[in-house]
């Protein structure tokens, strides 16, 4: 479909993107990979959409996808550039009896580009294109006994230096990281507010993380660099301030407060409020009177 060379590996491939032809007139609207696929791309003749995000590659963008992920395709009428940048194509099967079988599962960045692309700078742009590159050069030479071990040494930091760059990345763009810290609050008192705890019950990481458009290994992932607690623990602060609330301000049971919190047993609220405030529901209304 590409017109592209066979590949020179069975199991992982490094694409030249300039040598990539244009995108056909019947381009499927929707791709399924069954490994995983690490792009650098810059003037694309296409929109990507990963997730709920759009990418454009105007600049120098960097995305990882999973296997089994729809990666949406939207080709562009103007005429543009020549693409360039690369692709590193993986099979899972090469990291069979490897530590990066299960190592890789950890990085999280691949489930960030659910809405958030990784934006390097020219020197992080030449880090990775230099690891890249030496790993196309090994692949390319005569297989032998050291090319499984050398390929997964060079997976093993390239992955490392996009963890660090994400990270980066979290510290230099702290204004819309703040900005989504706004959101969360707004999403929060808004679900505490209304009769969906009644109905649902307390808001999960999962829903928190969908309604925000972000994937909840991203949201945690911000909210530790922002705040220092997991999505998790902000879902709990807000149940103990309207807890608070409810014991400071009404005569309701604790029992009562707890199923109006969206627990389905009022012990587990009691545990909550007593593991965050280090005194019981009970107690705490009391020093009130």
């Amino acid at each position: 479909m590409r017109g592209l060379p066979p590949p020179e590996h069975p199991l992982v491939s490094v694409i030249d993107l300039a040598s990539v032809k244009n995108f056909p007139p019947a381009e499927p609207e929707s791709l399924v990979y069954d490994f995983y696929a690490i792009f650098l791309k810059k003037k694309c003749n296409a929109n990507f959409r990963y997730g709920q995000q759009r990418y454009d590659f105007d600049s120098g963008t960097m995305f990882f996808m999973a296997p089994n992920q729809v990666l949406g395709i939207e080709p562009r009428d103007e005429k543009r550039p020549k693409q360039t940048g690369w692709m590193l194509l993986l099979h899972p099967d090469l990291l069979w009896n490897t530590p990066l079988a299960s190592a890789i599962k950890q990085y999280e960045y691949f489930d960030y580009a659910v809405n958030e692309a990784l934006f390097l700078a020219e020197k992080e742009e030449a880090v990775v294109t230099d690891i890249v590159h030496d790993l196309g050069a090994e692949i390319r030479g005569n297989m032998d006994a050291f090319t499984q071990r050398i390929v997964i040494a060079q997976l093993e930091l390239l992955l490392s230096y996009g963890d660090r760059f994400y990270h980066r990345q979290f510290l230099t763009r702290k204004i819309s990281g703040h900005k989504m810290l706004g959101r969360l609050e707004n999403l929060l008192t808004g679900y505490f507010d209304d009769e969906r705890l009644l109905k649902k019950g307390l808001p999960t990481v999962q829903f928190v993380a969908e309604s925000l458009n972000v994937s909840p290994n991203y949201l945690s992932g911000l909210l530790k660099v922002l705040t220092g607690q997991s999505t998790l623990q902000h879902i709990h602060d807000k149940v103990i301030e309207k807890a608070k609330e409810k014991l400071s301000t009404s005569e309701l049971l604790v029992s009562e407060i707890a199923y109006e919190l969206g627990f389905e047993y009022p012990q587990s609220f009691s545990k909550l409020f007593k593991a965050k405030t280090h005194v019981s529901p009970q107690a705490f209304r009391q020093s009130f009177n």
